[in-house]
């Protein structure tokens, strides 16, 4: 347990103990957070096996670098799942800056600051990474492309 965390670190012995056959491109990881916790969940892509809670944290700060500690916890440079949460943790793997950003949409270089073109101009350029720096990051593999949106309400 590192600052208030709670994970699994032999996620293929998780999965023996559990009788389940484990191939990383069968699971995707979920992130969920709130203001003083985090979780770590991996959901299997057909919905046929349970879902296996792998990380948990309570009383820290949602941060980049409190998601890194959870990631490397549970060796995800190892199984590279696919990444599902909502846009806040997408931010947040990202390292993007939260609040009032010039470039706070995260697929386009819309620019929030630019109030006379909100309603009229429709087409932004799309971004070439997904970093506010325009330069992939190395910790998740294909600079964020593994990360995936959820998409239902809460």
């Amino acid at each position: 347990m590192e600052r208030g965390l709670v994970a699994y670190t032999d996620i293929d012995g998780l999965m023996q103990t559990l009788n389940i056959n484990h191939i990383p491109l069968d699971w995707r990881l979920f992130i969920g957070s709130s203001k003083l916790s985090f979780k770590a969940v991996l959901l299997h892509n057909g919905n046929t096996l349970p879902s296996i809670p792998v990380g948990h944290s309570v009383h820290n700060k949602e941060s980049y670098e409190n998601m890194k500690i959870l990631m490397e916890a549970i060796n995800y440079d190892k199984f590279k799942w696919q990444i599902c949460g909502d846009l806040k943790v997408v931010a947040l793997l990202l390292e993007l800056q939260q609040g009032f950003t010039k470039y706070c949409c995260f697929i386009c270089e819309w620019d929030s600051r630019a109030r006379s073109l909100h309603y009229s101009r429709k087409d932004w350029p799309a971004r070439k990474f997904l970093e506010p720096s325009g330069v992939p990051r190395n910790f998740f593999r294909g600079g964020g492309q593994q990360i995936q949106l959820r998409t239902e309400d809460r």
